[in-house]
């Protein structure tokens, strides 16, 4: 990538008749459609060792005659698409150097069980709110403003992929954030964070804030 451009921010706009056309009845049918987007880098083992895909997503929602998904990637998407439409701005470098931003994020809210290994997720909105905190300040590159921080709960999202019936909880946090490793918050900005990215998760929302 040119060294002037950090990532493309891109949003994909369904119409109604997009959507019935593509049967895009769950998150993994939107996956397949915005992944469809995007030239595949990535070789088999690549994927199998987890390389990131550099690309990013979240449903956005919207009204009766059209849906939109944001998207953040480090190559630009396809700019005619079969289905719906696609507009595309660069991020410069320059974007990520703020101390302060406000920020939103969708977030598969889990942790794994110490004792039994599994992934469990978390339910309650103090639980979810105090774990970001946690977890923003010890692995994100940032800390967030506790007294500025709003959890709301999302419907579970349930869908199957491949005969199997996949289950991610979800809940959308906004707030305000402090920059407190540059490096690590850049990485958190472009892969994305916590689980289930593949599905629209993780997808770190910012807009700068006067210090």
């Amino acid at each position: 990538m040119n060294d002037d451009v950090l990532a493309y921010a891109s949003v994909l706009r369904l119409s109604r008749n997009d959507i019935k056309t593509l049967k895009i009845t769950d998150a993994y049918s939107l996956h397949k459609q915005v992944y469809g987007l995007f030239d595949d880098v990535r070789s088999e083992s690549d994927k199998a060792s987890g390389q990131s895909s550099g690309i990013l997503w979240v449903d956005k929602g919207g009204d009766f005659n059209a849906r939109q998904i944001l998207m953040l990637s480090t190559r630009k998407p396809h700019q005619t698409p079969q289905f719906g439409e696609v507009e595309s701005r660069l991020i410069k470098p320059d974007f990520v150097q703020h101390h302060r931003y406000g920020f939103e994020i969708t977030l598969n809210p889990s942790k794994r069980n110490k004792h039994s290994g599994k992934v469990e997720a978390i339910r309650k909105r103090e639980d979810i709110a105090l774990w970001a905190i946690e977890r923003a300040s010890k692995g994100w590159g940032f800390e967030i403003t506790p007294e500025h921080l709003q959890v709301q709960i999302n419907p579970v999202l349930q869908f199957d992929k491949y005969g199997k019936t996949v289950t991610h909880s979800s809940a959308h946090l906004k707030g305000e954030l402090q920059v407190t490793d540059r490096e690590q918050f850049i990485q958190s900005f472009l892969r994305g964070i916590g689980r289930g990215k593949t599905f629209g998760f993780g997808l770190l929302q910012i807009v700068p804030l006067q210090d």
